[in-house]
């Protein structure tokens, strides 16, 4: 029971018959309300034992509580377009946890109740969705977003109307929002490290990059160039297509001619079905070049097929392959609810254990307030044994420890784990700790 309602039931022990029949009257209007309102969720059709006990206390507030039965949280992701290859699937996680929490019970005895809508792969179309979730729909929390062109697109509209967002993606870092809680890898949980893997364990002494034109590949690519000159590595050649671009020539004939030792792709979305195949195509195999890749995972690999792909590199935090009892679980709840076929991935986890940190967050505040579920954060004692180890929010700047992991695409499309940090790392999104990035934040 709120404290409100402790209120509402002293106040009606110590009141007299005047205030009895002003709750009665109350209570008859509410009647009238809710009998005119659409049907209410399927969670509040009994009325339960303890709510039938209190009834006399909450009549004065019976349509507000009604209002409140359930917690509106909105998911919003390319659910068509360039992007949709990724986001669908991140989309299915968040919703397979709100499932799992309403099946559990919810937070603090309410359902949630998800609204979804559509980013089209548009970023005008993410900020205007953002807008309608928080003004229209008043959803406690939003679980979205995939390229940074849409995130920085809903930025300000979360930071305008005091909007909550859980970002599930890894992106370029030199950010860090009140209103965004970041539960994808920073550079120094994935860039930085799958560069460094290039180098240390693959040889490369020349690398080549490739990327979508947008946000996240170019600043990735400035971070790239950085840690390059630091490490003595020669730049092979730098190249961007357009987001959903699928002509590959051109750039194939610049990298043959350049002749790198690896090659780092920041390509997303559907460009890295046409670029592999005709990558392939042109005659080069993992051997003769790999390809480390910060945008392709398990659900990518299937648009992209396996036959193209095979033996190259990612750099991730999570894969469906890694070995811990909470990543079996989730794997199979995944499989149960989107069938059999269907392949977790980093994303795709990030999506799933954001809605989880936020429950978490939510009850610790005793509320869904956005200023309350930040304090709760503030305390550093919001963590979650998440399918890819132990995750905790950082403080400092809302982002969240990873473990690193560097994979190879196997034969069957899956990602095998050929290097970790072990330990999972804290987030450092600024690059503060890194005397070769000195300047990049600014």
């Amino acid at each position: 029971m709120s404290q409100r309602e402790e209120n509402v039931r002293g106040n009606a022990a110590t009141a007299g018959l005047r205030k009895r029949a002003t709750i009665l009257l109350f209570a008859i209007l509410a009647m009238v309300i809710s009998a005119c309102a659409a049907p209410a969720a399927p969670a509040a059709a009994e009325p339960t034992a303890a709510a039938e006990a209190a009834a006399p206390a909450a009549e004065a507030t019976a349509a507000p509580m009604a209002e409140s039965e359930t917690i509106k949280v909105g998911i919003l992701h390319s659910l068509s377009g360039t992007m949709s290859i990724s986001e669908v699937s991140v989309r299915d996680a968040t919703l397979l946890a709100i499932e799992e929490i309403n099946a559990a019970g919810g937070i603090n005895g309410k359902m949630l109740e998800a609204v979804v809508e559509d980013g089209a792969s548009d970023w005008p179309t993410f900020a205007e969705k953002a807008r309608k979730l928080i003004q229209q729909d008043e959803v406690a929390v939003v679980f979205g977003c995939w390229t940074s062109a849409s995130r920085k697109a809903v930025l300000p509209v979360f930071e305008e109307l005091n909007g909550l967002l859980f970002y599930p993606v890894q992106y370029e870092g030199l950010e860090s929002s009140p209103n965004i809680f970041y539960t994808g890898a920073e550079p120094t949980q994935q860039i930085i490290p799958g560069v460094d893997f290039l180098i240390n364990e693959l040889g490369a002494q020349n690398i080549y990059l490739l990327g979508s034109d947008y946000v996240f590949p170019r600043t990735a690519n400035l971070i790239i160039k950085a840690q390059l000159e630091d490490a003595g590595i020669a730049l092979a050649g730098e190249e961007y297509v357009p987001l959903g671009g699928t002509e590959f020539s051109t750039i194939i004939s610049k990298i043959q001619e350049a002749a790198p030792d690896a090659i780092f792709n920041t390509l997303n979305g559907d460009s890295n079905v046409a670029f592999f195949k005709q990558f392939k195509d042109a005659g080069f195999t993992p051997e003769s070049l790999p390809v480390m890749s910060v945008s392709v995972a398990e659900e990518e690999v299937r648009g992209i097929g396996v036959e193209n792909i095979a033996g190259h590199y990612t750099s991730w935090n999570y894969y469906q392959t890694t070995d811990t009892p909470e990543n079996a679980e989730f794997v199979e709840a995944y499989k149960a609810a989107y069938g059999e076929d269907r392949v977790t991935a980093d994303p795709i986890e990030a999506g799933y254990f954001g809605v989880y940190l936020w429950k978490a967050m939510v009850e610790k505040a005793g509320s869904t307030d956005v200023e309350a579920v930040k304090a709760a954060a503030a305390t550093g004692e919001i963590e979650f044994a998440a399918p890819g180890g132990l995750v905790k929010v950082e403080p400092e700047n809302q982002h969240t420890w990873k473990v690193v992991r560097i994979g190879q695409i196997n034969s069957e499309g899956l990602i095998d784990e050929v290097w970790s940090s072990g330990d999972a790392v804290k987030p450092d999104p600024f690059l503060m700790a890194i005397p070769w990035a000195e300047g990049l934040a600014q």
